[in-house]
């Protein structure tokens, strides 16, 4: 056993996890629990299945991202990505939470989608923890650079769609 996953999330949400493979009865899945480029594995029996017909694809090399539903292209929009010294960390996540921070102030924005991803370089002097999200931000004009710590800064509009539509468990898929 790698992990045990418990029924609600460090920030309190129902623990909903994406399904990446499947092997006969067996169904793998991303947790932070396991870590990033790792699949856990649980017996379909032990578990509820939803249909996600969400996805998110994100391209740090064009710092941009497609929603899609059902397949189809639904959303592009832009994004900030980490820095050379904090670079987002790539690979197949999971949307573990959906948070709200209280105000567009916040150097979150508006909200929060929390991933199963973790960043391996942490800054010392960085207070937020290790878990990379797709999130608002008070510096509408980083989105589209090089700027974040590793998490993924989208526009207050891009956040209010997503927010709206992106379920807990949705794939998403982060590559170079």
């Amino acid at each position: 056993m790698i992990a045990r996953i418990p029924r609600r999330t460090s920030f309190g949400s129902a623990g909903v996890l994406a399904v990446v493979r499947q092997r006969g009865k067996w169904l793998g899945v991303v947790a932070p629990q396991v870590g990033n480029g790792r699949v856990g594995w649980v017996l379909w029996t032990k578990v509820r299945m939803l249909r996600e017909t969400w996805a998110i694809d994100v391209s740090l090399s064009r710092r941009r991202a497609v929603l899609r539903h059902q397949g189809r292209r639904y959303f592009v929009f832009p994004l900030a990505v980490g820095t050379p010294a904090y670079p987002t960390p790539t690979g197949l996540f999971g949307v573990t939470d959906r948070l709200k921070t209280g105000g567009p102030g916040s150097p979150y924005g508006c909200c929060v989608l929390a991933l199963s991803a973790r960043q391996p370089h942490v800054a010392q002097d960085w207070p937020g923890g290790d878990r990379i999200a797709i999130h608002g931000t008070n510096e509408p004009w980083t989105v589209g650079t090089a700027a974040s710590h590793g998490c993924l800064r989208a526009s207050v509009g891009t956040m209010r769609v997503l927010m709206a539509r992106v379920p807990l468990g949705t794939p998403v898929r982060i590559h170079a």
